[in-house]
């Protein structure tokens, strides 16, 4: 039997930072709907804290799906972490700085500041009974000791899915394996894959990542997003349909594709 594996379809957030194209709220319905009915694992439905319209919409996409799990992203602010779980998602996802870069160049923080701040937001969400996965952002820059000082810390916090975010997408097949299978030589957690193309591997070290370890892939429609965009979702279950189980079938993400080509196509 093969090994079942988790599409996280971030279309709706990430694909949507792509040039060229404005979903209207009747738009990201459709699209949630149909990813839905062909049973993607989660949804990321959006930023609540980018508008009242953006909180509206993602309200809409709840109301109207059955089956995914719909999650919202947030900063690692405790303001913002207030405002989005107003939605009522069933995931709250917490985006965290973990590389130096971020942490003492960006933000002019520290290790201590991120710690104390992840955590104290992960607590309000559970608190108010959601479930809760962070983002380690920048993953692919960052110190491994602290990565996995912080895991253990979410863990204790009731935290089970953490996020590697190659958030500049520089990440290559061999340092992907190489940070997964660390991460699971010393913790239990649940590892999800966030991969973005700069490099035109995001497929491949998205491949590279499940194989290690990771049982969440994030991927969006035709692949788009933020700069070159992210693990295309078609290309990857054709490229691993092979070796593991997922809840669809390429015949089905090409329908979608196709159906949601004139609202899309501005990105390609």
């Amino acid at each position: 039997m093969k090994e079942t594996k988790y599409i996280v379809d971030t279309t709706l957030r990430d694909g949507e930072q792509s040039p060229g194209i404005a979903l209207r709220m009747e738009d990201k319905v459709k699209i949630a709907k149909m990813l839905d009915e062909i049973g993607v694992y989660e949804i990321e439905a959006g930023v609540p804290c980018v508008s009242q319209k953006e909180s509206d919409s993602i309200q809409e996409i709840i109301n109207n799906t059955k089956k995914s799990k719909i999650s919202v992203w947030s900063r690692m602010n405790t303001a913002d972490v207030k405002q989005s779980i107003l939605c009522k998602p069933h995931i709250l996802h917490i985006g965290t700085p973990v590389s130096y870069i971020q942490i003492y160049s960006k933000l002019k923080k520290n290790k201590a500041w991120v710690q104390k701040n992840v955590l104290d937001c992960v607590e309000i969400a559970k608190n108010n009974g959601i479930d809760v996965t962070v983002g380690l952002e920048d993953a692919s820059r960052s110190d491994i000791g602290f990565i996995l000082s912080l895991i253990k810390d979410l863990k204790k916090a009731g935290v089970d899915i953490i996020r590697i975010a190659d958030t500049v997408g520089i990440l290559t097949p061999s340092r992907t394996k190489e940070i997964i299978e660390t991460i699971k030589a010393y913790s239990d957690i649940e590892i999800e894959m966030h991969i973005h193309n700069d490099l035109g591997m995001a497929v491949a070290n998205s491949l590279v990542g499940a194989k290690a370890g990771a049982s969440y892939i994030d991927c969006t429609l035709f692949g788009i997003g933020e700069r070159t965009g992210n693990c295309n979702f078609y290309d990857f279950v054709h490229a691993s349909e092979s070796i593991y189980q997922f809840a669809m079938n390429k015949k089905q993400i090409r329908r979608i594709e196709d159906e949601c080509y004139p609202l899309l196509k501005g990105a390609l």
